[in-house]
């Protein structure tokens, strides 16, 4: 199987709990060169907050993918192309690997043509989605390989997602997680700031995912990882 992340090079994830910065448009956000947009964060989601990013998105010509936190927030609108749903395969609180999505299975009239998950392998400490889901972030290349090759080979996860957000992470790491996937896409998301950071980590996942940047230092930050990232794959 196939989906629209297998020709995306760059991600731009945006937190509805957080401003954007002074200056900074929505038009500015899905005119930045972005392959899609990501609406989620892991704390202070509210289904008010989701919509509001959604309904300022859907002005521009731009992918448009909902990731709640949990099934409290899902919001129902057709201008979004799917949801995104985060399992976290090294997880300690077994709730985040089925037990959310045996809560979201329970919606009534769930978009299935629309929503897939993302085999998520934790691997900050200190970020908030490790302290929320319990991850075990001490692993080796070789476990990172062996989630990778799980998530993509026995459970047939079309994405497997290298999370290390709040920092830079180890290249030898998202390495080891691209030596697991055979058909699944392969994401990083995790302190990318400029177009090295970006570069560096597009030589190794097939998708880059930038987040806090845009909130903090603003679109031209941006602009400058979606080029990174773009480069790396026209070198290869």
């Amino acid at each position: 199987m196939s989906g629209p992340w297998d020709d995306w090079d760059h991600v731009l994830k945006v937190d509805p709990d957080k401003d954007l910065p002074n200056g900074v448009t929505f038009e500015d956000v899905c005119t930045s060169g972005t392959d899609a947009i990501e609406i989620g964060g892991t704390t202070g989601m509210t289904e008010e907050k989701m919509q509001a990013v959604v309904d300022a998105c859907n002005a521009y010509d731009i992918p448009l993918y909902q990731e709640p936190s949990n099934p409290a927030v899902v919001i129902e609108e057709e201008g979004l192309d799917g949801y995104l749903i985060p399992s976290v395969f090294n997880a300690g609180d077994p709730f985040w690997v089925t037990g959310a999505h045996k809560e979201w299975a329970r919606i009534d009239d769930v978009d299935w043509d629309r929503t897939w998950t993302e085999a998520y392998i934790v691997l900050n400490p200190d970020a908030s989605v490790a302290a929320y889901t319990e991850a075990d972030c001490d692993l080796t290349p070789g476990e990172v390989t062996g989630y990778a090759a799980v998530a993509d080979r026995l459970f047939g996860q079309e994405i497997v997602y290298v999370e290390y957000s709040g920092m830079l992470g180890d290249t030898e790491m998202v390495q080891a997680a691209a030596d697991g996937v055979d058909d699944a896409t392969l994401l990083y998301g995790g302190g990318i700031h400029d177009y090295d950071s970006a570069y560096t980590m597009a030589g190794h996942a097939d998708v880059v995912v930038v987040g806090d940047l845009l909130h903090d230092e603003g679109i031209e930050a941006v602009e400058e990882t979606v080029r990174g990232a773009k480069d790396a794959h026209a070198a290869e």
